[in-house]
C-alpha cells in the first residue's frame, strides 16, 4: 500500500508497527486474551501515538464496504489503555481543531439531554427545541469532509475520506430522520432511533478525538491549518460563530508575494505566455487581461467548476452568490474523493459516460419549497474531440421559474419599482400601530420590530449572510413586515440558533 503518509510523520520503527498490527489482529481474533495482548504490547511495542494507529489503518488494513460501521473504537482504546496517550492537545482558541473539539463538547451536552428526555412522557415542544440545536451538528461533518480530509489525503492519509465519511453521513442521516419523525409525530420510531443515534455519534466523536485529530496535528503544519481558516469560515460552525481573521498569514510579506509573482511572470513569458498586470491573453474570441478574466468569473450569474481529464478538481468560480460552500482545499483533489461513498457510483457513471462520448451532459435539479436549483455536467473536449474534463454549472433558478408573461420594456429594480415600494412602505408606516419594546430575541421576533428598535443592525445583518443585503432596499422593508427570525433562518440557510446568537451579538 501507499507509504506516502510515513514521509510526514516522526520516524517510526517498522518492527514495532508490525508487532502492534500482529498483536491487535490476534486479540480481535480471540487468539490472545486482553492480559496477554497488553503484555506483548508492553514488551514488543511500548508507548503508542495516535498516528501509529492511523498509519496501521492506512497501510496494513484492507478496506471493506462496512468497516466504518463494524469497527468498534472502544475495543481498540480498551486494548491500548495505558499505552496510548489520548489527552487533549493544548491549542490556541482559534485553531481549527479547537473548533471541532468545542462542537463535540456541545453535542455531548445535547446527547445527555436526549438521554434525560427519553425517560419521561413525550412533550413535543421540548424535543423540537432540542432538535433545533442538534440539527446544527452536521455542519461539523461538512467542514471535516471539505476542509480536513483533503489535506490529509495530500499527506497519504486517505482512510478518513474512504471510511469515516460514510459514518459521518450515517450520523447526519440519523439526525435528519429523527427530526423528520419528530415533525411527523411518529413518537415510537422517533424514540427508538435515539439510542442508535447516541451510540453512533459518541463512537464517531471518540474516533475523531483519539485518532483523527491527533493524527491531523502530526501530519498538518501550522501554515496549512492557517490556510484552512478561511474555508472553515465559509462553511460555518455548529452551535457558535467564529470571528473571521485577516487573510494575510503571520509573517507573510508583500515583498515575498511580489517576488513570487514576478518570478512566475518571467517563467511564463519565457515560454510565450504573457500574463503581466496589463497584458492581454488571447482567448477564443478576443483578448482579455488576467484581471478581466477573474472579474468575469466572479460576476457570472451561475457557479462553475472544472475537473480535468485526470479527474482532478482544477477550478471553481468564487462568486458572492455561491449556492453551496466551497473550499480551496478542494483544488487538486481527486473528484471521486469529493463525494461520499454512497454516491460515488453516480459520479463514476457520469464521468465515464462523458469521457467515452456516450453522453455529452448530465442534468440534475433540486426542487424544494421556495427554491429550485439546476445542475448540469458537460463534457469538455478539444478541437480534435479528445476528452479534456468535465464542467459543472449550477444555478439558483427560483426567480427564473417564477417569471410570467413578457417583459420587453426596460425597467430598473432600483428606480421605478423601488420608488413605488418606498411609497408603499411609507403608507404602511403611517397606518401601523406602535409595538411593544423587544425584551428578548426569539424565533418569532418580527424583523420589522427588530429594525425599528435597533436600526443600526440593518446595515450589519449582511455580516451574518449576504442574502440580508436586500433588507436595506425599500422592497426589503416590505418583506420585513412579514418575516420573523425563523423565516430569516430558513431563507438564508443559517441554523436558527446560530442566527439568534449572531443577532444578539450585533445588538450588543
Amino acid at each position: 500500500m501507499d507509504n506516502k503518509m510515513k514521509n510526514y510523520l516522526p520516524k517510526m520503527e517498522s518492527a514495532k508497527m508490525e508487532a502492534l498490527y500482529e498483536i491487535e489482529n490476534a486479540y480481535k481474533a480471540g487468539d490472545l486474551s486482553l492480559e496477554e495482548a497488553r503484555k506483548q504490547i508492553r514488551e514488543r511495542v511500548g508507548k503508542v501515538s495516535a498516528y501509529h494507529v492511523a498509519y496501521l489503518e492506512q497501510t496494513m488494513t484492507e478496506e471493506t464496504e462496512d468497516e466504518c460501521v463494524r469497527e468498534d473504537i472502544h475495543a481498540l482504546i480498551h486494548l491500548l489503555d495505558g499505552f496510548l496517550d489520548h489527552s487533549r492537545p493544548d491549542l490556541p482558541a482559534n485553531h481549527p481543531i479547537t473548533h471541532y473539539l468545542k462542537e463535540n463538547d456541545e453535542m455531548r451536552k445535547l446527547l445527555l439531554a436526549v438521554e434525560d428526555l427519553v425517560q419521561y412522557p413525550m412533550i413535543k415542544n421540548q424535543w423540537l427545541q432540542l432538535y433545533e440545536q442538534i440539527s446544527q451538528y452536521p455542519i461539523h461533518y461538512k467542514r471535516k469532509q471539505n476542509q480536513l480530509y483533503p489535506v490529509l489525503e495530500r499527506k497519504g492519509f486517505s482512510r478518513p475520506t474512504t471510511t469515516m465519511w460514510t459514518f459521518d453521513d450515517i450520523v447526519r442521516d440519523e439526525i435528519r430522520e429523527s427530526a423528520r419523525l419528530l415533525e411527523a409525530g411518529d413518537e415510537e420510531k422517533f424514540i427508538s432511533l435515539q439510542s442508535t443515534l447516541i451510540a453512533h455519534c459518541r463512537d464517531l466523536m471518540e474516533k475523531e478525538e483519539v485518532i483523527l485529530y491527533p493524527t491531523s496535528l502530526a501530519l498538518i503544519d501550522d501554515a496549512e491549518f492557517e490556510e484552512m481558516k478561511s474555508g472553515d469560515q465559509e462553511i460555518g460552525f455548529a452551535f457558535f460563530s467564529v470571528s473571521a481573521e485577516p487573510k494575510t498569514m503571520p509573517g507573510q510579506s508583500s515583498v515575498a508575494t511580489d517576488g513570487f509573482a514576478k518570478d512566475l511572470q518571467a517563467l511564463l513569458t519565457k515560454y510565450g505566455y504573457s500574463v503581466g498586470e496589463g497584458d492581454q491573453l488571447n482567448v477564443t474570441t478576443g483578448k482579455l487581461t488576467l484581471e478581466q478574466i477573474n472579474l468575469i468569473y466572479k460576476h457570472l450569474p451561475i457557479d462553475i467548476s472544472f475537473v480535468d481529464e485526470n479527474e482532478l478538481v482544477c477550478f471553481y468560480s468564487d462568486t458572492d452568490h455561491r449556492i453551496f460552500p466551497r473550499s480551496k482545499n478542494v483544488i487538486g483533489r481527486e473528484v471521486m474523493n469529493c463525494h461520499p461513498r454512497k454516491s460515488a457510483h453516480i459520479v463514476r457513471e457520469v464521468i465515464d459516460k462523458l469521457r467515452s462520448g456516450e453522453q455529452n451532459k448530465a442534468e440534475f435539479w433540486i426542487n424544494k419549497p421556495g427554491m429550485f436549483i439546476y445542475i448540469v455536467y458537460v463534457a469538455v473536449r478539444d478541437a480534435a474531440g479528445k476528452f479534456r474534463g468535465v464542467l459543472e454549472m449550477m444555478q439558483d433558478c427560483t426567480h427564473i421559474r417564477a417569471l410570467e408573461g413578457s417583459q420587453t420594456l426596460l425597467t430598473w429594480s432600483d428606480e421605478t419599482s423601488q420608488q413605488k415600494a418606498q411609497m408603499l412602505v411609507e403608507e404602511i408606516d403611517e397606518n401601523t400601530n406602535e409595538t411593544a419594546p423587544i425584551t428578548e430575541i426569539t424565533p418569532e421576533t418580527r424583523l420589522h420590530d427588530l429594525l425599528k428598535q435597533y436600526p443600526e443592525i440593518g446595515k450589519r445583518l449582511p455580516e451574518l449572510a449576504p442574502e440580508f443585503k436586500m433588507l436595506n432596499s425599500p422592497l426589503g422593508k416590505i418583506l420585513a413586515r412579514k418575516a420573523n427570525v425563523r423565516m430569516m433562518s430558513e431563507r438564508s440557510g443559517i441554523p436558527l440558533d446560530q442566527l439568534l446568537t449572531g443577532i444578539r451579538n450585533l445588538i450588543q
